[in-house]
């Protein structure tokens, strides 16, 4: 605004137009903002509000989480002597509980096989070829003889046979001419087979120091393959070749009596003789058992409902406060800062609705918190009276049901489990009806015309095969060895086949059975894409192949399909997903290999009371859920506030030109009338003159 106009004001009238227009806009100024700062003010509160109710959600969540956990509800005890014997490691929800006699009878150890001494571990070698590393168990010559008084036996302990462990692969290592014995035992650890390989210096010697998984059935055959370089024999260990290897321990299985059985294992860690119990064999003690008990423990889960009942109450405070009315220091009644939000008051609602409630799912059994003795007061808190722990001594079960994930199926063809997208599953019973059964890729060759009527028989290198499973196709399968029986066959081509580094890369194995006189190759995968596929172009020599009964195989598996929920399920190998979009999106059903003969199965999914709470909350708290909708709905008034006070203050400056341009009109007009007053001034006296001239 130009100055000449504000100095203009008040020149004429004398009135001080300048403060006056100021007063003006002020006034106006004050009333709106006053309006706009109100409405700030509340929408500030509303913010800081509902972020104290996400707090609060939060930390109901947390409180919550430990009863969504079935381990929770299954958490065990053990009492255990203090024994140099047994070393107790863990005990996992879940154990089978009891009381237990335990006796160590012997300790399970691990094969060790030391090659001769070298000058230099570095040093190239100068052989070339493979070494093929099968696990399996040796039976020692002495041991023979009392089978067979024929034999001759010696104190050295000698390998007499050797039995393949089809269910652990076999290593083909590949040496090349410049690998030292410390590259060797490289090789042999980038394996990863469990099997260690150490360089050990000895009176300034090398030894290559081979030490075996422990457990019988984990010692080691060391064998050079055909066209190896002679020079390989130092590293075998087999019944026609083990001079210069030497075996410092032999392999062995631990042997322990549970309660009189007697259990052997492979390892000293011991985690499958009983459920869930997972303790450590320390030495042998032949004749002294140790007593212990597994005992169920109720009193965490007891705990954690306790914790959630004082969490909710809390949470309900806090909820009642922001979205009621409250007595403040003074004992004032004060109005919460979302007592006129709609949306809050729905949230807290639906969660008082919940407690009260049948928990979706659960049709039998404990179906709601009253059936534990969780009552709700007409305040909305939860309280516990004496029916608590009755429910927790008598039927703990059933408290398990009502908080945490539960799965069930009328029949052990189908397995329901919870997928990534169980949040959006609806809890319920569903129908599972199996249209197809799943299957694996399955070849039978033909019948064998091995000859093992004078064991035994050796097959070599001319015997060797490709074999594609599930799309991948291996590199030869080379049988290498001396047999006694087409069992012994069976269990090399499997440890072979899923020794092949091809297969091993994408987890692709075979298990080879043997019936009838014939060879089967069963892939351990289901569906479509589990394959099986043999072919007369990789055989190496197909004379030698058809006496396997080798000829060109192929076959593939099929996909489980059916329907869930009376609509189409997808199936995926022995898995069936429900349509997406339909109430059980989000299980997994697991489909056996018999399911068509079962008929109609009715599975059930309820993923309980915390679990319904957790998706409940989840939906106020995710990033698209209730509250930061309402967030961003309160921010964008809050924004239309500062777009208001900018068109605010637009307003008042076009007002105060206009009000500063309306007292510069007056301006001008009184100073008019002054300049015509000033023109008027003795114009009286001068009258007189005028008519006595006239």
């Amino acid at each position: 605004m130009s100055d000449s106009i504000i100095k203009s004001l008040g020149a004429g009238s004398g009135i001080d137009t300048k403060s006056l227009v100021s007063s003006l806009v002020q006034i106006e100024r004050t009333t709106k903002e006053s309006r706009l700062d109100s409405k700030q003010e509340t929408l500030d509160a509303q913010i800081s509000a509902y972020g104290t109710l996400k707090s609060s959600l939060s930390e109901l969540k947390s409180a919550m989480a430990p009863l969504a956990d079935n381990d929770t509800f299954n958490a065990r005890s053990v009492s255990f002597p203090d024994s140099d014997v047994i070393t107790p490691n863990s005990v996992d929800p879940g154990a089978q509980t009891g009381t237990y006699q335990i006796e160590v009878v012997d300790v399970a150890q691990s094969q060790s096989l030391a090659t001769g001494s070298y000058a230099d571990k570095d040093t190239a070698l100068n052989e070339t070829g493979t070494l093929t590393i099968s696990f399996g168990t040796w039976t020692y010559d002495e041991d023979a003889v009392n089978g067979n008084p024929a034999l001759d036996a010696d104190t050295d302990d000698d390998p007499f046979s050797f039995a393949v462990n089809a269910d652990k692969s076999a290593l083909n290592i590949t040496v090349e001419a410049g690998d030292s014995l410390q590259a060797i035992a490289d090789k042999i650890n980038a394996e990863d087979s469990d099997l260690q390989a150490s360089i050990l210096q000895v009176d300034g010697q090398y030894q290559l120091l081979l030490t075996a998984p422990s457990g019988e059935k984990n010692a080691l055959q060391i064998s050079k393959g055909d066209g190896s370089s002679a020079g390989l024999s130092a590293f075998e260990f087999n019944k026609d070749e083990h001079s210069q290897v030497t075996e410092t321990q032999q392999a062995k299985d631990a042997q322990i009596k549970v309660n009189g059985l007697t259990v052997t294992r492979e390892t000293n860690e011991i985690t499958d003789v009983i459920q869930g119990f997972n303790f450590s064999l320390n030495k042998a003690d032949p004749g002294t058992s140790l007593s212990f008990t597994v005992s169920a423990d109720t009193g965490g889960a007891k705990q954690a409902v306790r914790d959630f009942v004082d969490a909710y109450n809390l949470f309900m405070e806090t909820a009642d406060n922001l979205t009621g009315f409250s007595k403040d220091e003074d004992n004032q009644t004060v109005r919460g800062d979302l007592a006129t939000d709609g949306t809050a008051k729905t949230m807290i609602n639906r969660l008082r609705t919940m407690m009260t409630d049948t928990v979706p799912g659960l049709d039998t059994g404990f179906t709601a918190l009253t059936n534990i003795g969780i009552r709700t007061e007409l305040d909305g808190s939860l309280s516990i009276d004496d029916d608590f722990n009755d429910a927790f001594s008598d039927n703990f079960d059933l408290v398990e049901t009502l908080f945490a994930t539960n799965t069930a199926s009328s029949s052990d063809q189908v397995t329901v489990s919870t997928g990534t997208y169980v949040s959006d599953a609806v809890a319920g019973s569903y129908d599972v009806v199996v249209t197809t059964n799943p299957e694996k890729a399955n070849v039978t060759a033909n019948a064998d015309t091995l000859d093992f009527s004078s064991p035994p028989i050796t097959l070599g290198s001319d015997y060797a095969f490709k074999i594609t499973v599930d799309g991948v196709k291996s590199e030869d399968i080379v049988l290498s060895g001396s047999y006694s029986s087409a069992d012994e066959v069976k269990a090399d081509l499997q440890a072979m086949i899923n020794g092949d580094a091809n297969l091993k890369k994408v987890n692709a194995a075979v298990d080879v059975g043997y019936s009838g006189g014939a060879f089967t190759f069963t892939s351990r995968s289901y569906g479509a894409s589990s394959e099986i596929k043999i072919e007369t172009a990789d055989f190496t020599n197909a004379t030698k192949a058809a006496e396997l009964g080798l000829a060109a195989l192929s076959d593939n598996g099929v996909n489980a399909a059916g329907t869930i929920d009376g609509k189409a399920a997808f199936g995926s190998g022995n898995i069936l997903l429900p349509e997406i979009g339909s109430d059980p999106y989000g299980l997994n059903f697991t489909i056996g290999e018999n399911a068509v003969a079962a008929g109609t199965i009715t599975t059930t999914f309820s993923r309980g009371l915390a679990g319904e709470l957790s998706v409940l909350i989840e939906s106020f708290l995710s990033n698209t859920g209730t509250i930061k909708n309402r967030e961003d709905s309160i921010n964008d008034s809050l924004d239309g506030i500062t777009e208001d006070r900018e068109e605010l203050d637009r307003k008042l400056e076009k007002m105060e030109i206009r009000l500063y341009n309306q007292f510069l009109a007056m301006e001008r007009i009184v100073s008019s009338f002054q300049s015509t007053g000033s023109q008027l001034d003795g114009i009286l006296d001068r009258l007189p003159f005028t008519a006595s001239k006239n």
